[in-house]
């Protein structure tokens, strides 16, 4: 007989670890090509190709794929930190929200008053607080009584969609609606100008910006250090000497304020509209990016393109094949799960043993 035994790996080289991910996505692509052919008679290379076309078909599509993948990889940048300390911040819809819903009430009452120059920072400034309020409310209450962070943020999500609703009826446009409407669609004040050219430019620039500065601060920082041991263990980190409470509250009013900073770019760079669906299930989906990335800002600029490249994609089947789109949620569903799956072999080591008659193993 034999038994299999499951052990952790200490460590895995670059190279062989790459290989089985890409083994991984070889075999996630057959799969999705059997399932193609068996759900929709279809050749599988001309559904590929669609996906492709939706995508980065034209000049168009390929900006619109960046400026989302650049959205998304903020909240997942957002959540980061505060993943790293083990606190489950799943309030990241939530705080994109609130950050947006300050950015509009900032375009739509400012803008008989200021120019562009000067609703842009004072927009930053007001979805970054509004980000960071809306995270520091469960740190404080985790911090100081041990409250549950998961539902304390997920139930703050839906008191933020709440608060949107409440705003809608204020700001509709036309009277009647139920929804907010293009602000300041004729003279776009409030909204991101274009740099050097490019319309989503400084979209690119601040997200990248972030990027950069939060591997950074993570991997380098007193700071980062103390996330670090906090989310290893908190007695040890009360043996060393940190904060724990006050490590809590900086990581999440980081954490909030980065996702609040989405909402400004979404609403200012890209919808130019509030409604409860700003978010766009963006604060869900960039846990997924934070997790696969293994808190690796620069591999989640990678999966987040990738996710974004399949829900673009997603419309071009629908249209394309006369198929409902949530045929590409099935093959990027597919391509994860395989992706996930050679996470597992990377980080463990997977052994088959002999037993012998008398009960031992070889």
């Amino acid at each position: 007989m034999s038994s299999i035994h499951i052990s952790k790996r200490d460590g895995m080289p670059f190279a062989k670890a790459l290989m089985i991910r890409l083994i991984g996505v070889l075999l996630s692509l057959v799969v999705c090509a059997v399932v193609i052919v068996a759900l929709t008679k279809l050749n599988p290379v001309e559904v590929y190709k669609a996906i492709f076309s939706g995508a980065v078909g034209t000049t168009r599509r390929t900006w619109v794929t960046i400026r989302d993948s650049l959205i998304l990889l903020c909240v997942a940048i957002g959540l980061t930190p505060a993943f790293k300390m083990r606190f489950w911040n799943i309030g990241a819809e939530g705080q994109v929200l609130m950050g947006g819903c300050v950015s509009a009430a900032i375009m739509i009452y400012g803008a008989e008053h200021f120019g562009t120059a000067q609703l842009i920072p004072m927009m930053v400034v007001g979805s970054i607080a509004a980000g960071m309020i809306w995270g520091l409310i469960p740190a404080f209450f985790k911090a100081h009584w041990n409250t549950n962070e998961t539902l304390f943020t997920l139930m703050m999500n839906y008191v933020a969609m709440q608060i949107i609703t409440f705003c809608i009826v204020f700001w509709e446009n036309p009277a009647g609606s139920n929804t907010v409407g293009i602000i300041n669609s004729k003279t776009k004040l409030g909204w991101i100008p274009a740099l050097s050219g490019l319309a989503y430019g400084w979209i690119v620039l601040i997200v990248l910006v972030l990027t950069a500065a939060m591997f950074g601060y993570l991997k380098y920082s007193k700071q980062g250090y103390e996330i670090s041991v906090v989310g290893e263990s908190e007695n040890t980190a009360k043996y060393v000497g940190i904060n724990v409470k006050k490590v809590i509250m900086r990581t999440m009013a980081i954490s909030g304020a980065i996702c609040g900073l989405a909402g400004f770019i979404i609403v200012s760079g890209s919808s130019h509209t509030i409604s409860t669906s700003t978010a766009g299930g963006r604060g869900f989906t960039a846990i997924i990016v934070a997790w696969l990335s293994k808190f690796n800002t620069f591999t989640m600029v990678v999966i987040s393109f990738f996710l974004v490249f399949m829900e673009q994609g997603a419309g071009q089947i629908a249209s394309q094949f006369n198929l409902n789109e949530n045929a590409s949620e099935v093959i990027t569903g597919i391509i994860l799960f395989f992706i996930l799956g050679s996470e597992f072999f990377v980080n463990y080591r997977i052994q088959f043993k002999k037993k012998e008659e008398g009960g031992h193993t070889k």
